[in-house]
């Protein structure tokens, strides 16, 4: 990346930074992987109970292996051989989390965090029940408003999510939403957080690098 557009998008990953902790939510800058795994480390207290949202930041960025690694009490959805109520279990042990680690579908230089999901678990503990949530997100989640986020939505997250899932559905095939009525769509819970009134609960994590879709 050129020097000149280093800068623009570092003056877009501040004015996003700025207007989170204005909305009352905690926002950091990382530069890669590696200072990201020292910030969450920094985070997460040993022993505590942590568990995931649906998300390939997290694996594409190493989140859930330092996790599978570290000295806690991991609910971890993603382990072999759970059977779906096992899943589902955890989907509901989540509210009683410590931390809940989850990315974004988009993220507003307003702080706004605007996420689509298909059963809602990952929203709903978003909104409730875990003690703090910490969010990350590479550079490439970071638009200028809801209108982009949406769109972003329609064009990039909903159909690589519906690809990676092997859903049915237009999206899959033609590569964008179609505001589809199928039984497989993963498009079903629209959530925009805004605000948060315990300043210590949320974190979002902006990584300079491109993650998750």
């Amino acid at each position: 990346m050129s020097e000149n557009l280093k800068k623009v998008q570092d003056m877009k990953i501040e004015r996003t930074i700025k207007a989170l902790k204005e909305n009352g939510i905690n926002g950091y800058k990382v530069k890669n992987k590696e200072e990201l795994k020292e910030l969450i480390e920094s985070l997460l207290e040993s022993k505590s109970t942590v568990t995931v949202g649906g998300s390939m930041t997290l694996f594409e960025a190493g989140v859930i292996d330092l996790l599978r690694n570290g000295d806690y009490n991991f609910l971890d959805r993603y382990k072999e051989g759970l059977s779906r109520e096992d899943i589902e279990k955890i989907y509901r042990d989540a509210f009683f989390a410590d931390y809940y680690l989850t990315s974004t579908n988009a993220l507003t230089e307003k702080g706004e965090l605007y996420n689509v999901d298909g059963n809602g678990n990952r929203v709903a503990a978003m909104i409730y029940g875990p003690k703090k949530v910490i969010v990350i997100a590479g550079v490439n989640k970071i638009v200028k408003d809801l209108d982009v986020a949406i769109v972003r939505m329609k064009e990039i997250a909903a159909p690589a999510n519906a690809i990676r899932l092997n859903r049915n559905t237009p999206c899959a095939k033609v590569g964008y939403c179609c505001d589809c009525k199928s039984p497989e769509k993963i498009c079903r819970e629209y959530t925009v957080i805004r605000s948060q009134g315990d300043k210590e609960r949320f974190h979002v994590i902006i990584v300079e690098e491109n993650l998750g879709y």
